[in-house]
Formats: structure tokens, sequence, C-alpha cells
């Protein structure tokens, strides 16, 4: 830590703290409400929640090189944070308002210009939220790591990610509630996006070791992120960001579609689908308290494939067990589900948690913030971009039903997550050579 005192101390991991679960709350309303905000207000395509998928991973990858260039050369990550989250939350807000575009005389011609209005307002949402908080926060947080409260920060940053799903997934059914107000959602965890980023704009501090980091031009310095012979000789990064891409490909051919194959496919509500995630995912949250050790004994890989095996196991379980035949939807009492989620989180958490920490530890200094956005290729634009095109068509084929008016609609089955189970295990292959790469430097 860069102060002494117990002041700075304590309002350094309120930051940490107030910042990254108003974010993950954010996150957790676009990956999941967004996806059954369509479904309800817009219409049941998984064609537009990929479109979704893909456009706002092509803005949030260019908010980061833009952003992450913008902050190594001035010096600052506040700025980016404040202002982020401000129009984050603004546009949070601005997208809720699309489900009123709806023409009920021309059902056809609505559903293409609201479907339009949508991904568009998600891109523009994703874009400053990237600016807030994939490039600002993180990079700030980056810039405070140290071999002490690595493993602390590397289990911060892994928790909030749960909390934030299982705080936005009870909350956001509740505001929701049985009307689908879905408007009340947006208002309220936009609204508090916008006041933490007013909190921050006057309260936040700067690491005391940034420097700002100018390389030639604003162009120079933007396009050497792109200069592919010097990234290759971060050999280590490479295959720990080829993990990160892999298992997010497997996330996002579930994860984006859960929401909607526990109401629509099983039949629960939106509350009662919020608890049976919430009850797995708290008590997987634990399981990051023993691994910040592990981290920190450099047991790393081994982490990580007990975390891919874990998550395939929970995978097969919902694939395999869960149906709608042998769920209650009246009740969270649902003991293969639960088991199911629970496997899930337990690998979800264990990976993030260690993947954070074992990246960050090889980003060259001077260029955090900018390594962040080749970060972001990894971790957002591959798999939000490859995931829709292994799960669109698995859903097209297995999830097709007519309803009460002649109209098709396309509903997640458990085909998506066998063929997450099929895509996580393929993470085994990049953790083998960054452990080969990590030893041969140790």
């Amino acid at each position: 830590m860069h102060s002494d005192s117990k002041k700075s101390t304590v309002s350094f991991w309120s930051f940490v703290w107030l910042l990254g679960l108003a974010g993950q709350l954010c996150w957790n309303m676009e990956n999941q409400w967004f996806n059954t905000f369509v479904y309800a207000k817009i219409a049941k395509d998984p064609t537009i929640i990929s479109w979704m998928l893909a456009i706002s991973a092509m803005a949030t990858t260019v908010s980061t090189f833009l952003f992450g260039c913008i902050s190594d050369r001035k010096g600052t990550r506040k700025t980016l944070i404040s202002v982020g989250y401000i129009l984050w939350g603004i546009f949070t807000i601005l997208f809720g308002t699309t489900e009123f575009l709806r023409n009920q005389e021309n059902q056809n011609a609505s559903i293409i210009g609201v479907a339009f209005a949508v991904i568009a307002a998600d891109a523009i949402m994703s874009f400053f939220g990237s600016m807030g908080n994939d490039i600002g926060f993180n990079a700030w947080i980056n810039d405070y790591m140290t071999p002490e409260n690595s493993g602390a920060l590397g289990a911060a940053l892994a928790v909030q990610p749960v909390i934030g799903t299982i705080a936005g997934t009870i909350l956001g059914g509740l505001l929701v509630g049985a009307d689908d107000n879905y408007m009340r959602l947006f208002v309220v965890i936009g609204g508090s996006v916008i006041l933490l980023g007013l909190y921050s704009l006057f309260g936040m501090k700067d690491a005391e070791s940034l420097r700002s980091s100018v390389k030639g031009s604003f162009s120079q310095q933007f396009f050497s992120i792109f200069n592919i012979k010097e990234y290759l000789k971060h050999r280590e990064l490479i295959f720990v960001n080829l993990m990160l891409a892999v298992y997010f490909i497997s996330f996002n051919v579930y994860f984006s579609h859960l929401g909607n194959f526990m109401i629509y496919y099983l039949g629960f509500t939106a509350d009662t689908m919020g608890l049976i995630e919430g009850v797995g995912l708290l008590i997987a949250m634990f399981t990051t308290i023993p691994a910040i050790k592990l981290i920190q004994k450099g047991k790393s890989a081994l982490i990580i494939l007990v975390a891919i095996i874990i998550n395939s196991i929970g995978l097969l379980i919902i694939g395999l067990l869960v149906s709608p035949t042998n769920v209650d939807p009246s009740t969270i009492w649902n003991p293969h589900l639960l088991a199911g989620v629970l496997f899930v989180g337990i690998g979800y958490m264990l990976f993030l948690q260690t993947i954070t920490v074992w990246s960050k530890r090889l980003y060259p200094e001077d260029s955090r913030g900018q390594f962040e956005g080749i970060r972001i290729i990894f971790y957002v634009l591959i798999p939000m971009v490859v995931a829709p095109l292994i799960s669109n068509p698995i859903i097209k084929r297995s999830g097709e039903f007519v309803d009460e008016y002649g109209f098709t609609e396309y509903l997640p089955t458990n085909a998506v997550f066998i063929a997450g189970f099929v895509v996580v295990l393929l993470t085994i292959i990049p953790l083998y050579f960054a452990q080969r790469k990590s030893m041969e430097k140790s």
C-alpha cells in the first residue's frame, strides 16, 4: 500500500468494495437481466441476444484500448472511473426506455427497429462501463497491488462478481416483480452507479507511484499495443490470456441464457430464480478464503485445474439431471439444480480469483492500462463473439416451440450446458503451457 495512514487504508478498501460491487451489479444486470428483458419485452429469439453480446463486446474492446492508452499517457485512473461510472449509469437508465418503442400495430417491423435500438443502447452503455470499470477501476487496483495484498485483492475481485450476481439476481427479481417492471430495475441500479461515480470524483486518489507514460505521439502509443512481436515476448501471459478466452467462451455459451432457461423453460419466476442462484453462489463464495494462501504459495495452476473440474461437474449435473419434468418451480428446493449451480459457482469463483492475480502480476509496469485492453480481447471480445456461434444454433435446433398464438419461440434447453461442459475442458490445454512457462522462470 502506498500510504501508511489507517484512514487511507480504510478509504482504499471502501473504494475497492463500493466501486467493485457497483460495477459487478451493473455487469450482472447486463449479462442476466438484459437478456430476460429481451425475451419479456421484445421477442423470444436468441439472435437478438447474440448480436447484443457481439456488438457490446466490440464496443468494450474499443473502449479499453482507447482509454487504456489515455490513462497511461495522462497518468490518471480517477477521472476515467468517475466520468465512466456516471455515464454508465445514465445509459443504463436510457437502455430501459427502449421498451417504449414497441409498435403494437406492426409487430414485425417494430421488433426489428426495437432490436436495433436495444443493441445500440447496450453497446453505448458497455463503452462507458468499460471506461470506468474495466480500464479505470481495474488499472487503479493494479497500481495498488503488492505481493502482500495481491491475494486479498484477488479474492475481493473474485468475490465481487458473485456478490454482484447474488444481489443483482435477487434484487433484480424483486425490482422486476410479477408485473415485469424492468424500468424500475434499470433506474435503481443506474442511479446507484451514478451516485458512486460522483462519490469517487471527490473522495478517490490515484496511487502515489502512478506516473504518466508517454511513448511518442498518441497514435504511436495507441497502435504500439498491436505490436505482435513485442506481445509475443510475454509467453506466459499469452497462455494465461488463452485460458481466459476458452473458459469464458464456455461461460457465455450457457450463462447468457441461464435466466431464460430457468424462467421460460423450467417455469420459475424471476424472484425464485434469484434465490436458487443466490443460495448456491453464496456458499461458493467461501471457497475464495483458503484459495488466497494457495495463490500466495504459487499454486495458481493447481487451483485453476480444480476449478475447471468442479465447473464441468456442475455443468453436467444441470445438463443431464435438470429438466421441466423433475423441478418444482414453486420452491427453491430443487437439489439437482442447486447442486449444479453450486459447483458451477465454485469453479467460476476459483478460476476468476486465481487468473486475475496471475495475469496482473505479468503486466509491464509502464503499460498496465493498455494490457488491461489486451485482457479484454480474451475476457470479453473473443468469448462474446465466439460463444453465440455455438449457443445460438443449439438453441434454434433444440428449443424451438410454437406458442398459443402460432408464433415461433426459441427457448434455451439443457443442450447449452452440455456444450459449455465440452468447451470448458479445453481450458486445460493453455493451462498446461502457462504452467510450463511459469516453471521455466522460477
